[in-house]
């Protein structure tokens, strides 16, 4: 079994900015997501095994949408996952059709997801306790492909590591 998730992986340039911006976070207790961790969560799949994984790799190959743009300009608290994050509040109607594309592969490989509505963010600190007044530049991430990956535990902590990407 693997721990598997559907996102949106930067471009280095991208990484830079928003790694640039999570550096200017201090706040004593919190726990920043590596600059090599950071993504766009589409779908989480959770523990998959390796038919389900070899059906979604089929399946995501056949998804046809186009490239678009999110542009992050607020800085968001999650109590209950306790985290910082990037967000938006309105996104590229692409973006959905993406997720909902996903979600319905998904399905037809018997993985049960979740049912909330889906809110595109790009998490940067964890274990936070509350929201950091901040102003936030806008940051735009161009989005020209989208990964599978797999969330390892390490010594080090969680690592995700690409599996397969394609072409938006």
């Amino acid at each position: 079994m693997k721990r598997l998730f559907f996102a949106l992986c930067p471009d280095q340039q991208t990484r830079r900015k928003v790694e640039e911006f999570n550096q200017t976070i201090r706040v004593p207790g919190i726990k920043k997501v590596r600059a090599d961790n950071l993504h766009i969560t589409l779908l989480f799949l959770g523990n998959t095994d390796v038919s389900s994984e070899m059906r979604l790799r089929r399946l995501a190959s056949d998804i046809t949408a186009q490239p678009f743009v999110v542009q992050f300009s607020q800085l968001d608290f999650w109590r209950k996952a306790k985290i910082l994050c990037l967000t938006t509040r309105t996104y590229d109607v692409q973006l959905a059709i993406l997720v909902e594309s996903l979600t319905a592969i998904a399905k037809q490989c018997g993985l049960a997801t979740e049912e909330r509505v889906y809110r595109p963010h790009i998490t940067l600190v964890r274990k936070a306790h509350s929201l950091i007044d901040m102003d936030v530049l806008p940051i735009e991430w161009q989005a020209d492909s989208f990964c599978l990956l797999e969330s390892t535990s390490t010594s080090e902590g969680v690592h995700y590591q690409v599996l397969e990407c394609w072409s938006l």
